[in-house]
């Protein structure tokens, strides 16, 4: 596969990837080899921006089902988010990148609230951005978040860590038959009702021309892999006629 040729990436990882083969919390092994895979790449000269999950800790949709206020629900799950922003934040910095951490919902004893001027400043400077809190409102994935803050980073793809190499027609962990696209368009991705990202996250990227790429961060240096071509992926892109 070729080398991506994207320089100012948004890399969306779930909180499920920090907890490696645990079952809830942060594996720090796992935590500081992300960190050092994001720190490789903005050491290559790549502007880096992270999104990062919370679903290691709490999901606001589980809380609903357990009768929960789905207000409160996504806030506790914001939270969560930035406890893994903090955790990323503190990994890059052993591994030697310079970070800035913001969040979209404010926790100013914590770290700074997002600025657009702020965070694309920081990027500017070969800064690498972590962004947690989602976007601060409830009912808003980190998915939509991703696509948002790419949006307003002017960032040239997202590159989204999965448990499996790209995008497939079915869960091939369930159907060992379903099929594998290597590169579809955003209307393919909606018509398919394929779960690349949820729709608000989709329409947010094709309205505003940014590729998604789909990849498994199960190996090491997995983002790095990506970035230079050296591993399998899927991409999403602009209709032909678009």
């Amino acid at each position: 596969m070729q080398p991506l040729p994207y320089t100012r990436p948004l890399i969306k990882i779930s909180g499920e990837a920090l907890m490696g083969s645990g079952r809830h919390g942060i594996d720090a092994d796992t935590l500081a080899e992300i960190a050092m895979d994001i720190a490789d790449v903005a050491q290559r000269g790549a502007r880096v921006a992270v999104v990062v999950g919370g679903g290691n800790f709490f999901r606001g949709m589980t809380g609903v089902a357990h009768g929960f206020d789905r207000v409160k629900g996504d806030f506790m799950g914001m939270l969560a988010t930035v406890m893994n922003g903090l955790a990323l934040e503190q990994a890059l910095k052993r591994a030697g990148q310079a970070v800035s951490l913001y969040s979209g919902v404010p926790v100013p004893t914590i770290c700074r609230t997002f600025s657009h001027d702020g965070a694309a400043a920081d990027l500017e400077q070969g800064v690498a951005v972590v962004l947690a809190g989602g976007t601060g409102n409830p009912f808003f994935t980190t998915d939509t978040t991703a696509a948002l803050r790419a949006a307003e980073l002017g960032c040239d793809a997202i590159l989204k860590a999965t448990q499996v190499d790209g995008i497939y027609s079915e869960d091939p962990k369930t159907n060992p038959r379903a099929e594998r696209y290597s590169s579809l368009t955003f209307s393919d991705v909606l018509a398919r009702d394929l779960k690349v990202m949820d729709a608000a996250a989709i329409a947010l990227a094709r309205d505003n021309a940014i590729p998604i790429v789909v990849f498994s961060l199960h190996q090491k240096g997995a983002i790095g892999k990506v970035m230079r071509g050296e591993t399998r992926y899927s991409v999403v892109g602009r209709d032909p006629t678009a």
